[in-house]
């Protein structure tokens, strides 16, 4: 291997030490922010780590084609400790503030949603049972202006023929009978 190889590895290795300590800084923020349960805490520190050995490592493979030497972990040590040196408050913070514009970008669709999708079907909902309120009573009243008459010319009309058949006669002895019937069942005595 010569020295340009070397070199690039170093590099490489470096870049790859600052981008662990971005994607660090970024997770610890995140789930610092959502208040993860402490028990996913353990396993997306483990899915780090198994991430961050992934990216590593094939970055050490498009390098030097995989070949550990001891400047490889020179290299992520110091990208590593020049990103916490100089780049973490940084990143810490345009995390944070990534995450409050989420926030806000959200709650402000949530709220679009609200005014723009649900306010019109509620007042959609409410003019139509506004609407077949006001036919039912239209209706109701329509019915005994008209019905009412038209039942008394025939009940006028009917009684007589009703009388001579004796249904209410028939009609007040089945309620009787049901009336005593429901009192020994279900009443005490």
């Amino acid at each position: 291997m010569n020295l340009h190889v070397q070199w690039v590895t170093l590099l490489w290795m470096l870049v790859s030490g600052g981008i662990m300590g971005v994607a660090f800084d970024s997770y610890r923020v995140v789930s610092g922010q959502l208040r993860f349960p402490r028990w996913s805490v353990h396993a997306l520190d483990l899915v780090y780590w198994a991430a961050a050995s992934v990216f590593v490592f094939r970055m050490l493979y498009l390098s030097n084609q995989g070949q550990l030497r001891f400047y490889v972990f020179l290299g992520l040590f110091l990208g590593i400790w020049i990103y916490f040196l100089f780049l973490s408050v940084i990143t810490e913070r345009f995390v944070v503030m990534l995450m409050v514009v989420t926030r806000r970008i959200y709650a402000f669709m949530v709220r679009l949603f609200q005014l723009l999708i649900l306010a019109p079907i509620r007042i959609l909902w409410k003019g139509i049972k506004l609407v077949f309120g006001f036919a039912w009573v239209v209706l109701l009243f329509l019915g005994r202006i008209t019905l009412l008459p038209i039942w008394r010319i025939l009940r006028w009309m009917f009684m007589p023929f009703l009388r001579r058949l004796h249904i209410p006669e028939v009609a007040s002895k089945l309620k009787a009978r049901a009336i005593g019937l429901w009192n020994r069942w279900f009443t005490k005595n």
